[in-house]
């Protein structure tokens, strides 16, 4: 709920107001993305009415921006069905072998299909599969399949045509914005990037739960991936750190 308000806030600040009379924050952010402008132009905004990547749309003249707000600690940035998922994996040209593997860190529980009886925690499943683990992260984090997995879980998702161009993070009154282009320099950066979990660079790939206390009422979350971005803002506040450093020193 908190993440919608923050949502109307920023279109209800934006919608109406021409250029000239943003604050420093949104001037900043709107010259960003509109190239074009002038300080008299007016600017329309809406709130995206479907559930997708965009959450808020931002025109002025006949460019249309859309635009993605995030304001959570650990961010969520997709989640779909583990069969869709798979799927995508296999479109991708991912072998057998790696998607089994997958699929037993998915679940912990001894199965490709989660029907185990004995469901483990990760950190417990580490302590005897890092080596398979890691196989899986050095086969997943290569160019190609980090190119469609930033399209998929960060800048389209599989319900929609078009890109974001950019996301926000953070609440209407403070924020760091960063672009679509910005985005994918710092995942493609961070392909080498270590972690004892499946990731595709910074993004960390897991269920949504292993429900290892069997509650029925998240039991169907176990079939869902979720992928998280934990790092967003450190990323973030890093990437244009070494953008403004390389400036400073040309």
């Amino acid at each position: 709920m908190k993440g919608y308000i923050n949502e109307i806030y920023i279109v209800n600040y934006l919608n109406g107001r021409k250029v000239k009379d943003l604050n420093i924050l949104y001037l900043e952010m709107i010259e960003t993305l509109f190239k074009n402008i002038s300080s008299e132009d007016r600017i329309k905004s809406w709130k995206n009415p479907f559930l997708q990547k965009t959450d808020v749309f931002i025109k002025i003249g006949n460019e249309t921006k859309r635009i993605s707000i995030k304001s959570g600690i650990k961010n969520s940035f997709h989640v779909e069905p583990i069969s869709e998922f798979i799927h995508f994996l296999i479109e991708n040209g991912i072998e057998k072998e790696y998607i089994f593997s997958y699929l037993k860190y998915h679940y912990a529980d001894g199965t490709t299909n989660g029907s185990g009886k004995n469901r483990i925690s990760v950190s417990e499943y580490k302590k005897t599969n890092q080596k398979k683990i890691d196989l899986l992260n050095a086969r997943l984090n290569n160019k190609k399949i980090i190119e469609k997995i930033i399209e998929r879980f960060i800048l389209k998702g599989n319900n929609d045509i078009h890109q974001i161009d950019m996301i926000i993070y953070g609440f209407y009154d403070d924020f760091v914005f960063i672009t679509k282009n910005e985005i994918k320099n710092i995942i493609n950066s961070k392909i080498d990037y270590y972690s004892t979990g499946v990731h595709f660079g910074p993004l960390s790939c897991q269920p949504m739960t292993r429900c290892l206390n069997y509650n029925p009422k998240y039991e169907k979350n176990r079939f869902c991936v979720q992928i998280k971005w934990y790092n967003f803002f450190d990323d973030i506040i890093e990437y244009k750190n070494n953008v403004l450093m390389k400036s400073l020193c040309k």
